[in-house]
């Protein structure tokens, strides 16, 4: 079982930044791959980035590519997305979640774990 944290959200005004922090415990944690996810009001779950289970390689969505960077403290407990040039079509519930020896994202079906959420808010 993998436990994960969301921290970091808050609101911003269009064209700042916020940097997202995800801390996944549980004593296989080493086997998942961890992904960003977003959800607005009356929208489904939509993938936003992820780094895959071994660490070597990202996937991001079109529409936060050349914005948004996920990265991991070289240790696969610790997960961030530091998300630039916002705007306030971004505006969601960001969740990280994991997926064991995960290398596809892009369905949040997929996913094993959630963590519970943070709100990412972004004003014109």
């Amino acid at each position: 079982q993998v436990q994960l944290e969301e921290s970091g959200g808050g609101l911003v005004q269009a064209g700042g930044s916020l940097k997202l922090s995800c801390a996944a415990s549980g004593p296989r944690v080493g086997d998942y791959g961890i992904g960003w996810y977003r959800q607005a009001p009356g929208k489904e779950r939509e993938f936003v980035a992820a780094i895959h289970w071994g660490g070597g390689t990202t996937d991001y969505a079109d529409s936060v590519k050349g914005r948004f960077t996920i990265s991991s403290d070289n240790s696969p407990t610790s997960v961030s997305l530091q998300m630039n040039s916002l705007k306030p079509e971004d505006t969601a519930v960001y969740f990280c979640g994991a997926e064991f020896r995960g290398t596809y994202f892009y369905v949040p079906q997929r996913i094993d774990y959630w963590g519970r959420g943070t709100q990412v808010t972004v004003s014109s």
